[in-house]
């Protein structure tokens, strides 16, 4: 992940950052955990609004539903006003923010046939399948589209260096994985 800035806010009531992309977007974070080793402190981190994905909905042949989260910039641009006008009607207001695109407002309850169940790989481990709560559906240029927010949260992981400043890293980066499990551990 690459790094990014940081600042303190304080217009939420427990202890947040906001974290900003390299094209300059915003993503309000509460601090979930915080640990401290070898003179770093990392942090797991989740964004303060409602974090949302656009998936593009086909039907193939047997009416078998299939669904691909968009991550093209452009083509997310392109339907964003869209994406938006719809969600308005349900009182839920999208923003295009860092890493994610976020909504504020209240969630409608979920129901079960409202749950689209994705999995990450074809062996049909559970394990790997992610909940998504559907929240609207809206055409653009005859393709269907669906707004999708995750039942798990999207957590962040980021570190302050030695000179403090707080990038995003990924797991994987200098054997990171012990320290993440022990933040989430602590949760």
């Amino acid at each position: 992940m690459s790094s990014s800035q940081f600042n303190q806010d304080e217009q939420y009531d427990e202890e947040t950052l906001t974290i900003v992309d390299d094209d300059g977007r915003s993503l309000p974070c509460y601090i979930e955990q915080s640990l401290e080793v070898d003179n770093m402190t990392y942090l797991l981190l989740v964004p303060v609004d409602i974090p949302v994905v656009i998936m593009s909905i086909n039907n193939d042949h047997d009416d078998e539903l299939e669904a691909a989260m968009l991550e093209d910039e452009e083509e997310i641009a392109e339907i964003f006003n869209n994406a938006k006008a719809v969600l308005a009607e349900q009182n839920l207001y999208l923003h295009y923010t860092a890493y994610t695109l976020t909504a504020t407002g209240e969630l409608p309850p979920i129901e079960e046939d409202q749950i689209l169940t994705l999995d990450a790989n074809d062996d049909e481990d559970e394990a790997e399948a992610e909940e998504l709560q559907s929240l609207s559906y809206f055409y653009h240029a005859s393709q269907k589209y669906g707004l999708f927010t995750p039942l798990t949260p999207l957590l962040f992981f980021a570190r302050y260096d030695l000179e403090n400043r707080l990038e995003l890293v990924s797991p994987d980066q200098e054997n990171l994985l012990p320290i993440l499990e022990e933040l989430l551990s602590e949760e």
